[in-house]
């Protein structure tokens, strides 16, 4: 994953507790993933105002 190693990753997540405190991370760990799965459901769905090559006006 991008060229990190298991260090580099475990210095990472030091920075990370460290910055945001370990009573609020499981908060934000828990919005980053309702905001991923918003994101699919967004794009899994078929835009309303884009035309395909079917439509006949």
């Amino acid at each position: 994953m991008f060229g990190l190693g298991i260090p580099e990753l475990l210095i990472v997540a030091g920075v990370i507790v460290l910055l945001f405190g370990s009573a609020k991370l499981p908060k934000l760990m828990r919005s980053m993933g309702q905001s991923i799965n918003e994101f699919k459901q967004g794009m899994d769905e078929k835009p309303r105002n884009i035309k395909s090559d079917n439509d006949v006006e």
